[in-house]
This record gives structure tokens, C-alpha cells and sequence, in this order.
């Protein structure tokens, strides 16, 4: 009995650290760069402004440089990730504090009552979470954020979430093509996303070269205020798919800025949440 008991939990460790971090917003990124923006800044002037990429990787940057003033927010992150031949959709409510950086997630499908905190410097950098239900009986688990557990199956890390992240790692993959060729950008600055008015910019590549992941990137920027709120990456299609597939998306909408979180919004002891 003891050994199905230790079973049934190790399995739902499993179970539970894969989705829970699977609710962050960004390719993996060296951290050398997003830890450090003088290093984007630098890198984004000596690009060079002959090629194709110089107008996007600008608007990019600009995006990046919109979220300076922008010390924490809510947001409704929705979002969408390839596993194999399955597509996978999540909505999540977000709470973020830039520093220290802190998140707050609650899921909302699927697995509808799920929270996850996660505090930098706190906790032993490890993530905190609870499942519903009747795995909510396990209680509240606490996970390295980059561990085989919480990554087995999930494409990020739950550091990596947030729109400054999406902003850089949209940025470091342009910059690093830079030394290609045989790309294709295009402007659409008259975009809706939902309510919103962006301009998206989109780049492509006709056939797969080594130092291209995604055949096409698409970047929304709010038209509004800035803010990079979408990406989108496709992948090559294969030999069975005619067109190139949705490998991942993430969307930022609801977007509230002036909120003044606190500690007690990324604590399990709020009252609020059900740790």
C-alpha cells in the first residue's frame, strides 16, 4: 500500500510539474541575453541596416524598450504549443512583478483551479503548485523550474514567461539571423487581435538552411501602447503537410498595467488563492 501511495504521487509529480510549466511564453533563450538588456541594445545597434531583418528587429526592439515603465500586470495568456502531431491550448490568468520577477498563474482550461507561483530569489528558486480536484489532496509541490521533471514534455520554462521575455527571444533569434539569407519580411499594420488594433510583423523562409528554426515568425506589436502582446512560430512542413504548422503561440490580452501587486500576490498564503 505504501508503495502504490509513493507510485501514485511520484506519477502525479509528473503529471503536474509537465503542465505547470508548460503555462510560460517563450522560446528557451541563452540567458546571457535577456538577463542583461545592454547586451540587446548593443547587439540591436551594430546590426546592420542593409539587411531585410533591420526594419523588424527595430520595431522589435522598440517593443521591448515600450515595457521600460511597465513594473508589473495582469493578463489573460493564452496560448498554444505543438507535442508531436497535437496542438495543445491553454487559457491562464497572469499576475507578473518584474522585480523581483514573480509570477502568479491560475489555469482556467485546462485543468481549471490549478495555480502555480513562482518568485525569484524565493523558495530556493523552485516553482510552488497545486493541482484541483482530487489531486489537490497531494497539496502544494514545490519543483525546480528547469528540472527534468518540470520540463519533461513542455517546450519552456515558467522563467521565461511574460512579454519582456517574448520581446528578447523574438529579438536574439532575429539578430542571430542576420548572418543568413533568403529571408522574407513583411509589415501588416493594420492587424486586429480580437479588439486590439497591432501591427504584426512577419518573417519567412522559403526552404529550411542551417540557423533557421521556424519557417515563419509572426510578432504583433499593440498598436496602442507598443507592447509585443502576440508571437506565433511555424514550422516546415513536412512531407505529409503542405503548408507550415502552428509550432507555438502566445497571446497577452486583458491587459491591465496599472496595478500595484505586492508581495501577498505571488504568496500561498493569500486568503485568495487555494494553496
Amino acid at each position: 500500500m505504501q508503495t502504490n501511495r509513493f507510485t501514485s504521487r511520484r506519477s502525479f509529480l509528473r503529471h503536474f510539474a509537465g503542465v505547470a510549466s508548460a503555462a510560460t511564453a517563450s522560446l528557451t533563450l541563452p540567458r546571457s541575453l535577456w538577463a542583461d538588456p545592454t547586451q540587446i541594445a548593443s547587439r540591436v545597434e551594430d546590426a546592420s541596416d542593409s539587411h531585410p531583418l533591420s526594419p523588424a528587429i527595430q520595431k522589435a526592439f522598440a517593443s521591448l524598450q515600450s515595457l521600460d515603465d511597465v513594473k508589473s500586470y495582469t493578463a489573460l495568456l493564452t496560448k498554444q504549443e505543438k507535442f508531436g502531431r497535437n496542438l495543445v491550448k491553454s487559457r491562464i490568468e497572469l499576475k507578473l512583478r518584474e522585480e523581483p520577477f514573480s509570477v502568479y498563474l491560475k489555469f482556467l482550461e485546462p485543468m481549471a483551479g490549478r495555480e502555480v507561483i513562482y518568485v525569484n530569489g524565493q523558495n530556493n528558486n523552485q516553482l510552488q503548485a497545486h493541482d484541483a480536484g482530487f489531486r489537490a489532496l497531494f497539496g502544494t509541490v514545490s519543483l525546480e523550474p528547469e528540472g527534468s521533471m518540470a520540463m519533461d514534455g513542455n517546450r519552456h520554462p515558467i522563467t521565461l514567461i511574460g512579454m519582456r521575455k517574448l520581446a528578447e527571444v523574438v529579438l536574439d533569434q532575429w539578430l542571430d539571423e542576420l548572418k543568413l539569407t533568403g529571408v522574407t519580411v513583411n509589415m501588416f499594420p493594420n492587424t486586429r487581435l480580437g479588439n486590439t488594433s497591432c501591427e504584426m510583423i512577419e518573417t519567412s523562409y522559403a526552404r529550411p538552411q542551417a540557423g533557421v528554426k521556424f519557417q515563419m515568425t509572426r510578432l504583433y506589436i499593440d498598436s496602442k501602447h507598443g507592447y509585443p502582446v502576440r508571437v506565433q512560430q511555424y514550422d516546415f512542413p513536412d512531407r505529409r503537410e503542405r503548408n507550415p504548422s502552428l509550432a507555438e503561440e502566445y497571446t497577452y490580452s486583458d491587459l491591465k498595467t496599472d496595478v500595484d501587486l505586492q508581495d501577498i500576490d505571488f504568496s500561498v498564503k493569500n486568503p485568495r488563492y487555494a494553496f
